[in-house]
This record gives C-alpha cells, structure tokens and sequence, in this order.
C-alpha cells in the first residue's frame, strides 16, 4: 500500500501479532537460511511456485504494464485477507467476472489460510506484501529485508497449500536493489503501481471513483485495500468501477511477469 501517517492501529496490531517470528528470525530466519541467503547473497531455489514446481527467477524491474495490453487494467488489493473484506470483495470479483492480485501481509495470510485458499480457488493470484507491513523496509538492513519477504513467501504458501506468490511489493513502495533483486530470484516480480486510490483514508466512495476515473491515464495497476480499516467504501466503489471500465472497453487482467 501507499505510505501513509494516519490510521495506524490496525498496523500495531499486525506488527505486534509479528513479533514472534521477528524475534524468531533474529539475523535470518530458518526460511532464510533454508533458502540459502546470506547477506548480500542471492538464494538457492528450494521451494515450489506449485507443489512440484521449480522456481524460476524473474525480472528485477518494477513491473506495472497488463497482461491485457494498452487497454488491460490490473486490479490490485493489499493488506489482507481479512475475514470481513476479503470476502466482500470475493464476491464483487466474481459477479463482474473480474480476477485481481491479493498483495498479502504474512501474518495474516497464516491467521486465515482459509481465505487464502478462496483467492486461489477463484483464480486470482497472489503476492508477498512482507511479514509485518513494514513501511520502513528501504532502511533497514538486508538480513531484515530478507527475514520479512522469505518469511511471508513462507507464510502464504503455507496457507495457499502450496501454491506460491508471484509478485512481491514493497509496503509503501519501500523497495531496494536487493529486495527487489532477492523477490525476482525466489520467482517473485517487484510490483508497483499507478493509480493509489487512496481508499485507506475512506474518503467515500464517490471520491475513489473519481481518483480511478481521474488518473487511469497514468497506467493500468489499480491499488485497492481489504484490510486496515472499515473496507465498505472499498467494496462499493469496486461495485461501480469493474462495470463502468467493461464498458469503456477496457480488460482486467494480471501484471506482466
């Protein structure tokens, strides 16, 4: 998600629901050294986009383009799963028969693994959005940087039943060279994006309409928020975009890889 200063309880919450790995991971964690990263190292490619699957490294570069091409749009949801909003917008998705990209906090894809397997079920994709949520990555050292992406890839493959993320963005877009460098080796595609709706401000829903109308032109991935707050502004202005974009000609489809 965008960084932002207001509207933090929800993100104590997570960072304190994250402290126990935190201070299991001290240095690196067991999934980071099973992966095989040192600091400053890239990692060996031990676990599975799909169980059996190989990982293949991706690009490194930040990615915002469509799968659809130049009037593709890519629905892009962060934060969650949330037990009250995930589903919500599970179902707004699947009436307008629209796929998206699930930017996944660690901690609570493991609280709710059953969500997790609905997103996939669904035919939606999935993304590492760190352990904790961390705004602050691009200041902290790299075996940090490392324990938070390995730890939540872990995380939300666990909670998937195996199938793996294939994005990781930064919370807030605090990327560096070598999160960026170790997501892509792990399969992982550096995913940005160009419209912040800003609905975690709840701005109402007439206004996140308006912010998607006013600056599609500034690229096709959407940023949207299930968790962190009351999401009904969300969900509502989902309910009025999905159709209104269909019928400009537009096609939701998924970041390129």
């Amino acid at each position: 998600m965008a960084r932002h200063s207001g509207g933090r309880g929800w993100y104590v919450k997570v960072l304190g629901a994250a402290l126990g790995v935190t201070l299991l991971a001290t240095g690196a964690s067991m999934w980071t050294a099973q992966a095989g990263v040192v600091d400053g190292q890239s990692p060996k490619t031990t676990a599975s986009a799909k169980p059996g699957g190989a990982v293949k490294p991706v690009a490194v570069t930040i990615v915002h383009a469509s799968d659809k091409g130049a009037r593709g749009v890519n629905i892009t949801i962060d934060d969650g799963p949330d037990p009250e909003w995930t589903p919500q917008m599970l179902d707004v998705l699947r009436e307008y028969g629209v796929k998206a990209t699930f930017c996944m906090v660690g901690t609570q894809a493991q609280a709710h693994p059953g969500l997790v397997k609905q997103v996939v079920a669904a035919g939606h994709r999935l993304c590492d959005h760190s352990v904790s949520h961390d705004t602050t990555m691009d200041k902290q050292s790299q075996a940090y940087q490392s324990q938070q992406i390995l730890d939540a890839e872990r995380m939300i493959t666990e909670a998937s039943g195996g199938v793996r993320p294939m994005y990781y963005r930064a919370p807030g877009g605090a990327f560096t060279p070598y999160s960026r460098k170790l997501a892509a080796s792990r399969g992982m595609r550096p995913l940005g994006w160009n419209v912040d709706t800003k609905d975690f401000e709840r701005p109402g829903a007439d206004a996140i309409v308006a912010t998607v109308q006013q600056e599609l032109h500034n690229g096709p991935t959407l940023l949207f928020h299930d968790a962190g707050g009351d999401r009904s502004q969300t969900v509502e202005a989902l309910r009025r975009i999905l159709p209104e974009l269909k019928q400009q000609g537009y096609s939701f489809g998924f970041p390129v890889r």
